[in-house]
């Protein structure tokens, strides 16, 4: 596991074999089953999650009891609740296997210790950031101006795996589209 890690972050940042050790003494692995939550909606979000194996799906409830997806995270993939995990305020989100899942947690406080021992973790986790507001923008500038079908056949072709593994019925709540539309474009 330590080098699956260390091949991830040399993506961004070389690391050394003792500052990949450093980091990995900050971190728990813990293994969640399906549908099991990793964070609820109301929680205080103290930590940062990496999936080694599995598949989640960050999303909220809104005032009409309909579950609204945020976001889906796999393997090689960071989620958090960003507002709550930084600002230490309740979660507005929850965070909830899809599959039986694998993640690395990394609480605050160990996270602020590790960017103050090494500016290059730091560094990191800036770009990763950078790469999630990103995605953000691209979704809102993207998705939101396009067409339902439009918006599907591009989430299908550009995220083909994510199409093969998570429900439709999720899918089409991450498009903010209905199950029943979604059916029919798939149907033609």
């Amino acid at each position: 596991m330590k080098e699956k890690i260390h091949k991830y972050f040399n993506r961004y940042v070389e690391f050394n074999r003792d500052e990949i050790n450093e980091f990995y003494s900050k971190i728990k692995i813990k293994t969640f089953d399906k549908k099991e939550y990793i964070l609820k909606e109301g929680q205080i979000c103290n930590n940062r999650y990496f999936i080694l194996e599995g598949l989640v799906r960050s999303f909220y409830t809104d005032y009409k009891g309909n579950e609204k997806i945020i976001q889906f995270a796999l393997e090689n993939w960071w989620i958090t609740d960003t507002d709550s995990f930084i600002n230490q305020i309740p979660s507005f989100s929850s965070i909830q296997t899809l599959e039986k899942t694998t993640v690395l947690i990394l609480n605050k406080k160990d996270l602020e210790t590790l960017y103050f021992s090494n500016t290059k973790l730091e560094r990191l986790f800036r770009m990763i950031s950078e790469k999630t507001l990103i995605a953000i923008q691209r979704k809102a500038n993207f998705y939101l101006q396009m067409n339902s079908k439009d918006r599907y056949n591009l989430f299908t072709t550009q995220f083909p795996i994510f199409a093969q593994r998570v429900p439709q019925y999720m899918i089409a709540s991450y498009l903010e589209i209905t199950p029943e539309y979604l059916s029919e474009i798939r149907s033609k």
